[in-house]
């Protein structure tokens, strides 16, 4: 699936994609998971379904992922490289999750945000995201509440 002008391409995450991955979720998160985690999200996690962006010159400028656990989507990560945010990217993964999701019988959707990550926050509420509660002191790195999202 084309993103848009710049040649940025949605397919879904392979192990291979991995390493490129982990580097960008340091990149992006206080908390960066693993490389061996991401692998095992990509090959072996049957509740798991990551996509990842892929810029016109092969380099990976985005991921998201999902567990999908029964009728339940739990969205665990949405990451852009910086030079690439404001064009959509994070947008279109988060429609192609929430699509392919519905399409295996997912019903309703959730996620946890910082409190303080209004941009994100907003995104989400696009795709009818709404504020259902608080996890306090939920992120290990500054005690930052998170705000805990469900569509419906």
């Amino acid at each position: 699936m084309k993103v848009n002008d710049s040649g940025v391409v949605i397919r879904k995450m392979t192990r291979e994609d991995a390493q490129a991955v982990a580097e960008l979720d340091k990149a992006c998160f206080a908390n960066p998971w693993s490389v061996g985690s991401f692998e095992y999200e990509a090959a072996e996690n049957p509740l798991a379904d990551y996509l990842v962006a892929q810029g016109g010159d092969g380099s990976i400028v985005g991921y998201a992922g999902i567990w999908n656990i029964i009728d339940e989507g739990h969205i665990t990560n949405v990451a852009v490289r910086t030079d690439f945010r404001r064009k959509g990217i994070a947008e279109k993964m988060i429609a192609e999750l929430i699509a392919r999701s519905s399409a295996s019988g997912v019903a309703r959707f959730t996620l946890e945000v910082r409190v303080s990550n209004e941009p994100a926050q907003k995104v989400y509420r696009k795709f009818g995201f709404t504020e259902a509660g608080y996890r306090r002191r939920f992120y290990e790195d500054n005690g930052e509440d998170a705000i805990i999202m469900w569509k419906e």
